[in-house]
């Protein structure tokens, strides 16, 4: 039975308070002022790779800055995510539309995925962490729920039975999405060497699985297919899109190997980091849904897209 959980509930913090028009600077790297950022659009919302900070990449390509320093975001309706690097340790910040920070999380774990609901209301967060005694000395992950309207956290989805079952010793799980109505998400869990797509119920607390080879899935705004990366047999990911009607594949145009959970622009474009080379800062890219097209570069030393509305 693992004992770490990956949110610190008793530490929890409270302080009351589309490809197209994206268009890249010119320059090895973009301009940026520090300004007022908000979470409302049009524009990208990135972490600058530069910076370390929460930015917004407007449509003319400019990109303004925010002082507040974050490891990944994400943001959708006007709630923003921001995990945060503390002295020795993690934290999941809530913000506003304006920023303001509505709550802090510690985490046990190095943040690594981070999402938010269409609706704003329900956030998740993966970390990495280690310790885990079926792992001997490898890393292990772990998911985690928030809901915003009710303070309700569930701090590892291992709690959650798998098919009615309780879950697998060896389980992680990690790259939560969400649907439209709050309570069905889709993530990965790998178990008995298998990485599965699963289904999740919140308010039953309970996982379903879809099919195998699933990674870091992103469900599309219309809900009906979701953006993934598939292991190949060179153990390289290509980028994916499954059809959740009838379980169909489309491998996307991007053949490079993308170690990233995608973000929608809109039903027809996926966004993407993608270091510019081995041990460099990462680009954002995007490219075609449907397997057409072509890759294109929409913002240079820039991570965790998330478009704004």
């Amino acid at each position: 039975m693992k004992s770490r959980i990956l949110i610190a509930l008793v530490s929890t913090v409270l302080l009351a308070a589309v490809a197209v028009g994206y268009t890249l600077s010119r320059g090895d790297a973009p301009t940026g002022d520090h300004g007022v950022v908000t979470l409302t659009g049009p524009g990208l919302l990135i972490r600058d790779t530069v910076t370390g900070t929460l930015a917004v990449q407007r449509p003319d390509g400019s990109r303004v800055h925010s002082d507040l320093r974050c490891a990944r975001v994400y943001a959708a309706a006007g709630t923003g995510v921001c995990l945060q690097e503390q002295p020795g340790a993690y934290q999941l910040t809530i913000l506003d539309r304006d920023l303001k920070q509505l709550s802090n999380t510690p985490l046990n774990g190095t943040p690594n995925r981070a999402r938010v609901s269409p609706s704003g209301r329900m956030v998740s967060l993966t970390v990495f962490v280690a310790g885990d005694s079926y792992n001997g000395s490898q890393f292990s992950t772990r998911s985690g729920i928030m809901d915003t309207r009710t303070g309700t956290i569930v701090g590892t989805l291992e709690s959650f039975t798998v098919d009615g079952q309780n879950a697998p010793a060896d389980a992680n799980f990690w790259g939560v999405t969400f649907t439209q109505d709050d309570n069905v998400f889709y993530l990965t869990m790998s178990a008995g060497g298998h990485r599965s797509l699963m289904r999740g119920d919140f308010a039953r607390r309970d996982l379903y699985p879809l099919k195998d080879n699933v990674e870091c899935p992103s469900l599309s705004p219309d809900g009906s297919r979701i953006a993934f990366k598939k292991m190949l047999p060179d153990h390289t990911w290509r980028l994916t899109v499954l059809r959740l009607d009838d379980l169909a594949e489309t491998s996307l145009a991007e053949t490079r190997s993308i170690d990233d959970q995608a973000a929608w622009l809109d039903n027809a474009t996926i966004a993407y980091g993608l270091p510019a080379s081995p041990g460099k800062d990462s680009d954002v890219w995007s490219v075609p849904a449907d397997g057409t097209g072509s890759p294109h570069l929409l913002a240079r030393n820039a991570e965790s897209p998330a478009p704004l509305d």
